[in-house]
């Protein structure tokens, strides 16, 4: 299927053209190489003629490249460059990554850490550790869906109204079949992030995913996440890494919150 990524214009943004460019680049998803005006008009929702109009400028700057051939567009150099100025340039990444890769090797899991980018939670880092391989590769830049995993639903619980329910009734308008299930685990999430400090959530088969938000004020909420595939029952698996996400999520956030503390 498709991926959807619906232009949403934001009342208090003044640059209209820029937040539809973004839309444009959103579009191109993993599988996603090469994409036409008429398959970008249909993913965004913009009209063929303000496609045609800003993919022109968006070659122009770098940030897609023309295919004659195929008579579409792939995204440029310019993207992955930001990518990587993003990913250099976070001081949140440079304290996390040693400290995630040490518990996801020790430990033979999973370790990850994302931020909600729209509708999803975009993973900046993992490192995959365990034994037995899932049906994902996930790496910088994987997103998965905010309503259905672990990582979403923390930043759920720790985001601050009325964020909160706005980005709960986009999710809801998704008309997710599940909704009235998915809206519980939601909720028993919170409750669990507010009682525990974490919550779990089994999406795929045989793989147990706990995370916990990291909130430092004056940064994004990110939220850790430590995962495995396993035979072994959720509750004891949920067991054995509560402490280690726990302890490695009050280090990070301690790390974090030193470099906003005036020098000595």
């Amino acid at each position: 299927m498709k991926a959807k990524v619906r232009f949403i214009p934001h009342t208090s943004s003044p640059n209209r053209s820029l937040e539809r460019g973004v839309a444009l680049l959103r579009a191109f998803r993993p599988g996603s190489e090469l994409l036409g005006n008429g398959e970008l008009s249909e993913r965004t929702g913009l009209s063929p003629a303000t496609v045609s109009r800003l993919t022109q400028t968006l070659v122009g700057a770098g940030y897609l490249e023309y295919a004659p051939v195929d008579r579409a567009y792939r995204l440029g150099a310019a993207v992955l460059s930001l990518g990587h100025a993003m990913r250099t340039g976070s001081s949140v990444l440079r304290l996390a990554a040693p400290l995630m890769r040490t518990l996801a090797r020790r430990l033979r899991i999973n370790v990850g850490l994302a931020v909600r980018d729209c509708e999803e939670m975009v993973y900046l880092e993992s490192f995959r550790f365990n034994a037995r391989a899932s049906q994902r590769f996930v790496v910088s830049g994987h997103r998965v869906p905010i309503e259905l995993t672990a990582l979403g639903h923390a930043y759920l619980a720790a985001a601050t109204e009325p964020y909160r329910s706005a980005l709960v009734a986009r999710l809801k308008a998704k008309g997710r079949k599940r909704w009235p299930s998915i809206e519980r685990d939601i909720a028993e999430a919170a409750l669990s992030i507010e009682r525990r400090g974490f919550c779990v959530a089994t999406w795929q088969p045989e793989v147990v995913a706990l995370a916990t938000p990291i909130v430092v004020e004056h940064r994004p909420i990110h939220v850790l996440n430590v995962s495995v595939t396993s035979d072994a029952p959720a509750t004891a698996v949920v067991r054995n890494l509560q402490a280690p996400l726990i302890d490695l999520a009050a280090q990070i956030r301690q790390a974090v919150t030193s470099l906003e503390l005036p020098p000595a």
